[in-house]
């Protein structure tokens, strides 16, 4: 997928840049990199876009949607390659030209399908690279569940991997953070793969309290330790009260994600973390857990980054609809929580946005009526979809 890339010209295009819009621009792209921008007429030779939209492509930091590609039914395990180039080819298309694979670092026996087997996904990423099989450029997020017994164990096997580019502190033990509401998790959890009964969860709840009272404290401070130790940036996760946000600023996280409530976004944001929020909550218009809209917290000036989370295509449906739902949120300003904006929350400082030196990751997006099309992916100057 990476040949190396040719000197080409793109015209006739609506651009998005960091700060505005060129209604009528064209780019140069040499050595997978942007050349040149301009407005009006372009150079002779140029690939016409038809008046689309060029943009960058998007950087996605949170998804966990290859383990639908590797477990595409209950007990049904796929090649993992395979399922590693079904997905990448899926974020290409939906026009994510850089991904942060979240990978579950835990066991839980009887639980998820998935669970322990982020080396096997990790080992599949990096063979399909080799291969040179993967459209978008891949990194590793470690999605630590601080409470289970085997966390810390397990991010060690994967923590000095050159890819692990992020890591997420998360607790989903019952009755706080995102699941505060008891019976919405029973519910999550009756409705994957066929359920479980109240004994089945009575008994499996049960368990998660006794591993956050056992466990939680003493891997938070390992896993935090080994993030700093590493320089790996840090993710909290479903913060909802004053507490998770004095948590978040004493283990010094780099990015906020899905905040449940009103109160815990404004302390984030006061402390200059920031907030990562579902595009699915946006496009759905409200979250699947009860917990706070993504848009209202777009309103409050309190929104920075966008996540597919598990529907890739949501990513540039979400960022396009912003504007609509909150006026005062400029087209570039939506494409930031898409592209410049997590990049940066992430130190990739060479991709995000369109300027003169920045990485050739572009994407050509058609507008359907309401839906966005993308009929061209570029990555590092050369078209990859």
């Amino acid at each position: 997928m990476n040949a190396k890339p040719k000197e080409s010209l793109i015209a006739n295009a609506r651009i998005v840049l960091a700060d505005r819009v060129i209604e009528q621009g064209w780019l140069a792209l040499a050595d997978g990199r942007i050349a040149e921008i301009g407005e009006g007429r372009a150079p002779a030779g140029a690939e016409d876009a038809g008046g689309d939209l060029i943009m960058p492509g998007l950087i996605e930091l949170h998804t966990d949607h290859l383990e639908a590609h590797y477990v595409p039914r209950p007990k049904v395990f796929w090649n993992p390659v395979a399922a590693v180039i079904s997905y990448d080819g899926q974020l290409a298309t939906s026009g994510i030209t850089t991904v942060f694979d979240s990978l579950r670092v835990w066991r839980e026996d009887g639980a998820e399908e998935v669970d322990g087997r982020a080396g096997v996904l990790a080992a599949a990423i990096t063979t399909a690279r080799e291969a040179d099989l993967l459209r978008a450029d891949h990194f590793l997020h470690l999605r630590c569940e601080i409470p289970m017994p085997s966390v810390v164990e397990e991010a060690r096997e994967l923590i000095d991997r050159p890819d692990v580019k992020l890591m997420s502190l998360m607790d989903h033990t019952p009755g706080q953070r995102q699941f505060r509401d008891e019976v919405k998790l029973r519910d999550y959890y009756r409705g994957k793969g066929g359920g479980k009964t109240d004994v089945e969860l009575d008994e499996l709840f049960a368990k998660r309290f006794e591993y956050q009272r056992l466990y939680a404290a003493a891997n938070m401070r390992e896993i935090v330790s080994l993030a700093h130790e590493y320089k790996i940036p840090l993710a909290s996760h479903d913060d909802t009260t004053e507490e998770n946000v004095a948590d978040a600023v004493r283990d010094r996280v780099s990015v906020a994600e899905f905040p449940t409530t009103l109160e815990a976004a404004r302390g984030l944001h006061q402390a200059g973390i920031d907030i990562l929020m579902g595009a699915p909550n946006v496009v759905r218009g409200g979250s699947h857990s009860g917990n706070i809209a993504a848009v209202d917290l777009a309103r409050e000036g309190l929104l920075d980054i966008l996540s597919s989370d598990y529907i890739p295509s949501s990513l540039l449906m979400a960022a396009l609809q912003l504007p609509e739902h909150v006026p005062a949120i400029s087209l570039p300003a939506a494409v930031r929580t898409v592209t410049k904006a997590p990049a940066e929350a992430v130190g990739l400082t060479d991709r995000g946005e369109v300027a003169i030196g920045k990485r050739a990751d572009l994407i050509r997006v058609h507008i359907a009526g309401s839906v966005p099309v993308v009929r061209s992916v570029w990555r590092e100057g050369s078209r990859v979809a």
